[in-house]
């Protein structure tokens, strides 16, 4: 069965289900289709294993074998590449950077209250992660 026609609810996902999570999306790729797959109805779709194993055709026993050597082998990825760890990293580093321009847009809109409805567009795009046009020619 194609993995376009599975079902199911996506969920937040829990503490450790978290970090396979991130894993899957940085070296989802690495693995086979079917092991991959199967992380994906688990981890995105939260489907159970029995659910899983119907939609697949196998056992749940055989289901959760091919979780369990999945997550060794995300492990392994990420032990020996970092680069999960990098990217949160960098995503922490980059947030306090936008905080640190939300919070230097809104004490410019301070002291200068001419321009409050300009800053407030401003932080609205940022906050929000739009291209921002300074109508400036190339």
């Amino acid at each position: 069965m194609p993995f376009a026609t599975v079902t199911g609810t996506a969920k937040p996902p829990k503490g450790k289900d978290l970090k396979y999570l991130q894993l899957l999306d940085c070296y989802g790729a690495l693995l086979t289709e079917n092991r991959r797959e199967i992380c994906e109805m688990y981890y995105m779709l939260d489907l159970s294993l029995s659910e899983i194993a119907e939609q697949k055709g196998v056992s749940r026993q055989g289901v959760s074998e091919a979780l369990k050597s999945s997550r060794e082998q995300l492990d392994f990825y990420e032990e020996k590449l970092r680069h999960n760890e990098q990217n949160q990293k960098y995503l922490l580093e980059i947030s306090l950077m936008m905080t640190e321009v939300v919070s230097a847009l809104d004490t410019f809109k301070q002291f200068h209250p001419e321009f409050a409805r300009d800053m407030d567009e401003i932080i609205d795009m940022v906050v929000v992660g739009e291209k921002i046009d300074l109508g400036t020619e190339e």
